[in-house]
């Protein structure tokens, strides 16, 4: 979960890109980039891993008004187990999905990315879930984003790894492999279990 340090400094940012989008002059110009510096700062004092750099670097590229990234996850299912697949960067499993990408819907960037890291095609069924990834257990990341979970029914495909995943598996509930908790946490494989055993219920939001 994030702290403190993390919330105010990304709230700096969508500050910072905000005010860079409309700036009038050099002056807020100017003042916004230290800013953004200040947020970037703030980061790698929390997290020493963070180089500073890194940081403004990364905050630089995103442009125009801040909003939330929008992340898709989808849960598949097999014999009552859930399609896995496990991330090469952490060594951990996590639901086949990432970052919607632009002119995409919402569910078409689910069945791409489910075709992409695991081999197997789906047809989007219901979206079980949007959750705010700041209230659930994710180590912090630099942006604010919102997670969508569909379920999937698989139609076709065959297991196949990508530049991304490096295996892909089907698991019990209650014999899940670590998970990429950047990514996936446990409390969100559980609800995607008790949305196929109870497909009536509605989405979970926030």
């Amino acid at each position: 979960m994030e702290n403190d340090s993390h919330r105010l400094a990304r709230r700096l940012q969508a500050i910072v890109q905000n005010g860079l989008t409309y700036a009038a002059n050099e002056y807020d110009v100017q003042r916004y980039t230290e800013i953004r510096r200040i947020a970037a700062e703030m980061l790698a004092a929390a997290d020493p891993w963070l180089e500073i750099e890194n940081i403004v670097e990364f905050f630089s590229r995103d442009t125009g008004y801040a909003t939330p990234k929008v992340d898709v996850r989808t849960a598949a299912f097999r014999d009552n187990r859930i399609l896995l697949v496990r991330e090469i960067s952490d060594g951990g499993w996590t639901l086949p999905g990432g970052w919607a990408d632009v002119g995409d819907s919402p569910s078409l960037s689910a069945v791409r990315e489910v075709k992409e890291e695991s081999g197997y095609d789906v047809r989007i069924t219901k979206l079980a879930a949007v959750l705010d990834r700041d209230r659930h257990p994710h180590p912090p990341i630099p942006f604010h984003a919102y997670k969508l979970f569909f379920l999937g029914e698989l139609t076709g495909g065959i297991s196949a790894t990508s530049n991304e995943t490096d295996a892909v598996d089907f698991f019990a509930a209650d014999h899940l492999p670590p998970l990429s908790l950047t990514r996936t946490v446990p409390e969100q494989i559980a609800l995607m279990f008790h949305h196929m055993r109870n497909p009536g219920l509605p989405t979970d939001f926030d």
